[in-house]
Parts: C-alpha cells; structure tokens; sequence
C-alpha cells in the first residue's frame, strides 16, 4: 500500500483534538505564532512536537549530560547533571500540564531545552562570564541564542519564549511556560537537597523544621506535595499559581539552600577553581583572537565557545593550555625492543 507523503490527515486530526480536548486556557499548536522561517508542515507531527524533537536531537542537549548541576565533575554517578535536571524538570512539568489539560508537547519542549545554554561548572560558570563579558551573561538568553542561532532549529515563538522565560524574574506568554517556570524550581530545590544529603553537606535533620512539618521530610512526598499544591491552586484559571502558604514554604526552602548549600559550603569548595578555569580559558581566547575581530564580535564567539564547553572540555582544554608537559620524545616502545635485542 502507497502512502501520500503529502497527507497531513494525521496532524491535523492531532491538532483538532487539542482543539476539542484541551482546557480553554491551553496553547493548541494549530494557532501557533509560527517560526522564523514558513516551513512544510510534518504530516503526522503537531508544531510543539517538531521542536521537542528538534531540541532532543541538538548538539547542545547532548551535552547537558557532562555539565553540573550543583556537584562539579561529579564521579558519583548517582548526583544530578545538568541533563538529568532538566529530564526531572520535563517530567514534574508535563505532568502538571496533563492534569491541568494544558499542551503537554510544548511544556516538554520548553522544559527539554530551558538549559540548553547553560555554562560548564553551572551558575559558577555563568557569573564567571556575566562579569567578564560587557553586556553580561544570562543563561536563559543563551539557550535562545542556541536555539535560534548556533543550532539553527527554527522553534516555533512560543517555544523560545518559554526558554527565554523559564528563569524567574520574566514573564512567560503562556501558561506551559508558567508551568516550566514553577517545575524547574521545585525540581532543583529538591534534587539538590537529595544531592546534598549523598554527598554528606547537610543532614534531613537540619533542614527546616516548619518546612517538614509542612511538605515531609520524604523526597517523593514534599515534591508531590509541591506538585498537587500547584495543580490544585490553577485549576480553571488562566495563570499558573501556588498556594501563599506553599510558595511561603518553597521559597524559605530555597533561601535555605542558598544558605547552606549553594553558598560557601563543601559543595562549592572547588567553584575557585572553577572559576579560575573559566577565567584563564576566556582571557586566554581573547588574547589569541584579539586581531581576528573587533572586541564586541570577540566576546561574542568567546562566550559561545566557553557557555557550549562541558566540565571535562573546560578542564581539558584548561590543562593543555596552562598545564606544563614533560618533553615528548616519540619514542614510544623503543626501550621495549631494545631489551629484546638484548636478550638476543
């Protein structure tokens, strides 16, 4: 049997069932804001699944899984990395938006790529560059950038708006975004207590105790407290919220960690040299490359190559470069035949 390749009769089913299924308040692919560039339809793909695969597929995403979370270089194969994060991210996200009925393809996609940008040796890596660089550098604006510029995937506008505004601070245009915005909170406040627990920083008894009594001191248990607090609390609205009480708990959670955990603890003993690593490696191109482009351009492709580099990359290239080398005299197995002729 001969199939017409042309027959979009699959996504368009697709796209009428979001239309008919999903809650008044969802993003339906059908009416996207399209892409920077008009393409031909996929047959039996909506647009919001096209960029979740785009995004899986990329260079960028890949490489998510040698970047930090919080733990640098972790041999521990059990502690969180930049590309587990954001799979924990996609999962609390999508499974708010299903019991809310809001698009779950493209609050995948968003969640799939928020961290797309992000540095070697996480947010160390990021303020490294933010300080060095004129105008700055945002993690989030760098996984648009990736997006619509290094890797060229041509998303659709509501996708990289919701990249763009999955860092607290902006505005998300849909409610997916929201949705991301809030998963990847609760995601990183809990793994990263997890994480910290492993590796022997804290303790569960330290943690708060109003914030126990609250959300439990069982992982699965606060998170899904976190989870039900957030469906329940947007249920039939337009805007994704949380409960005062909840949120109040969440956020003295995260102040928590900041303050025991992401600032100044064991964990973050090794950020100095991290932070060295990126320095050097910046200061380093930028010296090499100075005559090859005028300074605004230079700092440009500087900070893409560094933001793109994984922890081993950063710290190899580190080490080629600074590290001095004994002399190599290419003698490989010479001493090896020579014992040989000896013998002979």
């Amino acid at each position: 049997m001969k199939h017409n390749i042309v027959d979009d009769s699959i996504r368009r089913g697709l796209e009428e069932r979001e239309i008919q299924t999903l809650s008044e308040f969802a993003t339906k692919s059908r009416y996207t804001r399209g892409r920077v560039r008009e393409e031909v339809a996929c047959p039996f793909r909506t647009n919001f699944q096209r960029d979740r695969d785009r995004i899986l597929h990329s260079k960028a995403f890949r490489r998510l899984k040698h970047k930090t979370q919080v733990f640098l270089s972790p041999y521990d194969d059990h502690f969180r990395t930049r590309l587990t994060h954001t799979l924990e991210v996609s999962q609390i996200a999508r499974t708010i938006s299903r019991a809310l009925n809001l698009n779950e393809d493209l609050t995948e996609a968003i969640a799939l790529g928020h961290d797309l940008g992000h540095t070697p040796f996480g947010h160390c890596g990021e303020a490294v560059l933010n300080r060095l660089l004129k105008d700055g550098f945002k993690h989030n604006v760098q996984s648009v950038r990736v997006v619509e510029t290094l890797e060229d995937l041509n998303l659709c506008q509501e996708t990289v708006d919701g990249i763009l505004t999955h860092s607290w601070g902006y505005k998300p245009e849909t409610p997916e975004a929201q949705v991301v915005q809030f998963a990847d909170k609760i995601a990183y406040i809990n793994h990263d207590i997890q994480d910290s627990i492993r590796a022997g920083v804290i303790n569960e008894k330290d943690l708060p105790k109003d914030c126990i009594r609250y959300y439990s001191s069982t992982p699965s248990k606060r998170l899904n407290r976190m989870v039900s607090d957030i469906v329940f609390s947007s249920i039939g609205k337009p805007k994704i919220t949380m409960s005062e009480e909840g949120w109040s708990y969440t956020t003295r959670l995260r102040e928590w960690m900041f303050e025991n955990v992401y600032v100044g603890s064991p964990a973050k003993m090794e950020e100095k040299k991290a932070s060295r690593c990126v320095e050097e490696l910046f200061n380093y191109y930028k010296m090499m490359l100075k005559h090859e482009l005028p300074e605004d351009k230079l700092e440009i492709v500087i900070s893409d190559y560094i933001s793109g580099m994984t922890d081993r990359y950063a710290i190899e290239r580190f080490s080629e470069i600074f590290i001095p080398k004994g002399l190599e005299t290419n003698k490989g197995d010479d001493f090896l035949y020579k014992l040989i002729k000896n013998l002979k």
